[in-house]
């Protein structure tokens, strides 16, 4: 068997998440259907996290293994594209890997991205890409909160009641918020995250932006460790799934 990695972009407006489930269109299935048409054979794909429904991916990292030998890259990029038409995905690379390489343990570094429209008018062009608020944010206030969330700490506050990870510690190397043109663009950088982790601490930014809650709410929400204390989180349209590195 031949192990292969492959990037993918997708708009995840229009599916229930990366993950197969039993209703409704997932990226995982369509890719798998597709893949396993044009490799003549049946195709089992490995992503590096499970993005939620709505999610999208820059560049989603995933790997199967097949009995074919892929040798022509640019051929293979333009068979499996075409049966991607239309499907709001598309798979930019692909190499080859050797067995001990898994897309979701290999995985050192996650980057995620999520984009708020800071302004009275919504986005046409961007519609379903970002998060659309248009009562003015105190950038300040957000990127001195920003701060509160790097480094090792138990994230419980902001983890789904659905999450199934064996333990709430995780470590975020960074979190850098910037501003253009009214774009908020917020990167956080960890190994790995909670369910709805993502979704949820930038919700609580957003009060913090809002002055709904003042820099020590937002510490004190943190360290309670309950997710009854979180704000609302951010709808899933502007999450991106933007990079991981092995």
């Amino acid at each position: 068997m031949h192990k292969y990695q492959i990037l993918i972009e997708y708009v995840g407006t229009n599916y229930r998440g990366w993950q197969i489930q039993k209703k409704g269109q997932t990226i995982q299935g369509v890719l798998q259907d597709k893949l396993s048409k044009l490799l003549k054979e049946k195709i089992i794909i490995i992503g590096s996290g499970r993005t939620d429904a709505g999610v999208h991916a820059i560049a989603q990292s995933a790997h199967f293994e097949s009995k074919n030998i892929i040798e022509d890259k640019d051929k293979f990029l333009k068979s499996i594209n075409h049966f991607l038409k239309n499907k709001m995905i598309a798979i930019l690379n692909i190499r080859k890997r050797n067995q001990n390489f898994h897309a979701r343990y290999s995985a050192k570094l996650r980057v995620y991205e999520y984009v708020i429209y800071n302004r009275v008018a919504p986005s046409v062009i961007n519609q379903d890409r970002g998060w659309h608020i248009m009562k003015k944010l105190d950038l300040k206030e957000m990127k001195r909160g920003a701060k509160k969330l790097i480094g090792t700490k138990d994230f419980s506050t902001f983890r789904a009641s659905s999450c199934n990870a064996k333990s709430p510690i995780r470590t975020i190397k960074s979190v850098k918020i910037k501003n253009q043109n009214n774009k908020i663009t917020i990167e956080f950088k960890s190994q790995s995250f909670l369910q709805q982790q993502v979704r949820s601490m930038v919700g609580c930014l957003k009060y913090l932006g809002e002055k709904k809650w003042d820099i020590k709410k937002f510490e004190k929400i943190i360290k309670l460790k309950k997710r009854e204390n979180c704000a609302p989180p951010a709808p899933a349209n502007g999450l991106f799934l933007s990079r991981v590195f092995y």
